[in-house]
């Protein structure tokens, strides 16, 4: 009788296993294509995830539509793979339904800046504790490559074949306009960077928006690609006060790409914890008078 040997690859499976990372992993295989920036984020989260400790049935993931809308189905916790441009108010209503949950709302750049775009103000200036990540690849890709509102000016794509007449949104100084209390963009090739925000952002109470920055290796091979991502990639200067809204909207105009924590302001109110205050009995009592 053979016996099997024991080959490198049980070594690096086994190796994943007593990290904790498969504990936040389904047995379904992301469907992504090779290459895509999609796989690095998953392995941030989850390393965010067990760094924090964070049990599988303490976390809820609600997606959209597009390549980034499948994240749910590749996560072991509860999950919602909703509409369109939706995952911010039903991440919402979750977490206000379940405050004990830990609550993520996963979607693209069409998925949260085109048709979901109206949701991002409100959810921002309420300041529910729900953690965005916007996986941002500035195509539509799981519709063949048509221009995205994050889409480069002039870039050629399979919608523009004269190149893209729209001005592209910058998602870091929206989210700093609609007064986001924790703001960052990250980078796909950088799983320790990413799982470093990422913790930061989970455990920050209020809204935290994850700008994070990956190219599609599929349709577009000019303009947001691995080789010119890695060249131009600048980190947040160390210098950088998080709680300077000024000098954080400053660097959010910088039209190169600048990667780290924007603004964080950590004193501000959670949505849930204004309406505990207004439940509470003192204030119950006040209104009586």
């Amino acid at each position: 009788m053979e016996v099997l040997k024991y080959s490198y690859l049980d070594e690096k499976i086994d190796e994943v296993k007593e990290q904790g990372f498969l504990n936040y992993r389904t047995s379904e295989l992301p469907t992504w294509c090779p290459g895509c920036g999609y796989f690095g984020i998953t392995h941030a989260m989850v390393q965010a995830c067990d760094a924090l400790g964070l049990k599988n049935e303490e976390i809820c993931v609600a997606s959209g539509i597009g390549c980034a809308g499948r994240y749910p189905i590749f996560m072991k916790a509860y999950g919602f793979h909703t509409v369109h441009g939706r995952s911010i108010p039903i991440a919402s209503g979750i977490k206000l339904a379940r405050q004990d949950l830990t609550v993520f709302a996963v979607g693209g750049d069409g998925d949260i800046l085109g048709i979901g775009g109206g949701h991002l103000p409100h959810i921002a200036r309420k300041n529910i504790d729900i953690t965005l990540f916007l996986f941002d690849n500035s195509i539509y890709g799981l519709t063949k490559g048509q221009t995205s509102p994050t889409t480069p000016l002039s870039q050629v794509t399979n919608s523009h074949s004269q190149g893209n007449p729209d001005t592209p949104l910058r998602p870091v100084f929206l989210a700093l306009a609609h007064g986001a209390s924790f703001v960052a963009r990250c980078y796909a090739g950088d799983v320790e960077g990413m799982k470093n925000i990422f913790t930061q952002a989970i455990s920050h109470k209020g809204f935290s928006f994850l700008h994070i920055v990956s190219p599609c290796v599929t349709f577009d091979k000019v303009n947001i690609t691995w080789k010119r991502l890695r060249e131009n990639f600048r980190a947040v200067p160390s210098v950088h006060d998080p709680s300077d809204y000024r000098a954080a909207i400053q660097m959010a105009e910088d039209p190169r790409p600048i990667f780290g924590l924007f603004y964080h302001d950590p004193s501000r109110q959670s949505y849930q914890e204004n309406l505990r205050g207004k439940r509470s009995p003192e204030n119950s009592k006040s209104s009586e008078r």
